[in-house]
């Protein structure tokens, strides 16, 4: 091989590897087409150190299980001083009622509940479309 094939040669590889990169960056990400909302209230006298570890350990679930899309999460809020029927809230995205199917059916999943539900009152969990 001369010379100038082998510089045409790398020039070409250049700009594949080049276009390989700027897909990747512009490829569309996984759309959510489903979304599950989980409340949970905790047991009166529950320490704020198990409830951190809770939260923590919920959105650590999202790097384990690849079906999860989307995840975020917060306390809840009521205006005037009224009573929450629910302390926290879990928002999840998936594709597919599937996928929501393979998390609740996860290993990762079923252990956070049996280390957690000791310090759980009550719970609720909602599916739901998506709408575009």
């Amino acid at each position: 091989m001369n010379v100038k094939s082998k510089g045409y040669t790398l020039i070409v590889v250049l700009l594949c590897a080049f276009a390989l990169t700027i897909y990747g960056a512009y490829s569309p990400a996984r759309k959510a087409q489903k979304q599950q909302v989980v409340c949970v209230k905790f047991k009166k006298g529950v320490e704020n150190a198990a409830v951190e570890q809770h939260m923590s350990g919920f959105a650590s679930l999202k790097h384990e299980i690849p079906q999860i899309v989307g995840y975020t999460s917060g306390k809840t809020i009521l205006p005037n001083q009224a009573v929450a029927d629910y302390d926290v809230v879990h928002y999840l995205t998936f594709q597919s009622e599937a996928d929501i199917k393979t998390f609740e059916n996860s290993a990762a999943y079923k252990q956070f509940v049996k280390e957690n539900e000791v310090i759980w009152e009550k719970t609720l969990t909602v599916n739901a479309d998506i709408r575009q």
